[in-house]
C-alpha cells in the first residue's frame, strides 16, 4: 500500500474502530488561564481583526499574545488605579473613617481605570 504524503513527512495514524486518525501533536503552548482582558481580547481579535486573528492561531501564537496581553492590561490597571486612588486621598485613612465612601469611590476608580486599559490594549 503506498504511503501518503502525511505518512511521507513522518506522521502516523492511529486506529480507532474503523477509521485511521492522524496522530497530532500541537506544539508547545504557554501555560495560563484565560481571564477577562485575555478573553475580552481574544473576542475582539475574532469579530473585527480576522485577519490578525487567523495570523495568530495559524502561527500557534494566540495564546502568548492574549496571556501577554492580559498581564500587561492588569499590571497597567493596578498602576492606574493606584495613582487615582492616591490623587483622590483614598487611603486607609478614608477607609477607616467611612467604609462605604471608601468602597464607592474604589468601586468609580477601578471602573475607570478598566475603561482606560480597554481603550487603549484591549479593543486597538
Amino acid at each position: 500500500m503506498a504511503k501518503s504524503l502525511f505518512e511521507e513527512l513522518g506522521g502516523k495514524f492511529e486506529r480507532q474502530g474503523d477509521y485511521l486518525i492522524p496522530d497530532l501533536e500541537m506544539d508547545g503552548q504557554p501555560e495560563g488561564e484565560l481571564r477577562k482582558f485575555g478573553l475580552l481580547r481574544k473576542k475582539f481579535l475574532m469579530e473585527n481583526r480576522e485577519g490578525e486573528f487567523s495570523v495568530l492561531l495559524l502561527s500557534n501564537e494566540l495564546t502568548g499574545h492574549l496571556l501577554t496581553v492580559q498581564e500587561q492590561a492588569e499590571e497597567r490597571m493596578e498602576r492606574i488605579a493606584a495613582q487615582m486612588a492616591a490623587g483622590m486621598g483614598v487611603d486607609e485613612a478614608l477607609k477607616a473613617r467611612d467604609q462605604m465612601l471608601w468602597v464607592r469611590k474604589m468601586n468609580s476608580i477601578r471602573h475607570s481605570a478598566e475603561e482606560t486599559v480597554l481603550a487603549e490594549m484591549i479593543y486597538i
